[in-house]
């Protein structure tokens, strides 16, 4: 692909996460619950997931989005369980991992590993910068990685929709 083919997917995806973070960014606001820290981080994992999952075809979209969501929800699972009881070290970051690998290498999700270790490692220090609640952590993260996995679902069907082929063949035809 040249770079006057690669110019229209590339501000497709930067839109994309620009829209996973606004939207969540506006939403967590109006939580009067969360700080505005968290309301950031709320919005990062949400780009996070939609980077992830959008991907050039929507049948490729939506196998990332089901790995997304089997690795990220045992690794939030696993986090909560332990941020509800201890506070975050260095120590339980790697027995969460350890645990994580071994659960999805159990389950033939070998492939799913790398993300469940990012994912763990990911909520467990941000839990560590934000010690009074450090529980909330997984919860935030879930939630907003699955708006985010959504908004990504979303932009590949509008990306590869009939629709957006018609603008682009009229771009196209005019010279654009």
């Amino acid at each position: 692909m040249n770079a006057r083919g690669a110019l229209a997917p590339s501000i497709g995806f930067a839109l994309a996460c620009l829209a996973s973070f606004s939207l969540v960014r506006y939403a967590s606001a109006q939580i009067d619950s969360l700080s505005h820290d968290d309301d950031l981080v709320g919005a990062l994992w949400a780009v996070i997931a939609t980077a992830f999952v959008l991907r050039p075809t929507q049948g490729e979209t939506v196998t990332a989005a089901k790995t997304r969501v089997a690795a990220t929800a045992l690794s939030f699972a696993l986090c909560f369980a332990y941020l509800l009881f201890l506070p975050f070290h260095a120590w339980g970051l790697a027995a969460l991992i350890a645990v994580g690998t071994f659960v999805l290498i159990s389950l033939g999700k070998t492939g799913d590993v790398g993300i469940g270790g990012i994912t763990t490692a990911a909520v467990m220090v941000i839990a560590a910068l934000s010690p009074h609640h450090p529980w909330e952590q997984p919860v935030i993260g879930a939630v907003c990685t699955a708006a985010g996995i959504a908004l990504g679902l979303a932009a590949s069907w509008l990306a590869n929709s009939n629709r957006v082929d018609g603008f682009r063949r009229q771009l196209a035809a005019r010279g654009g």
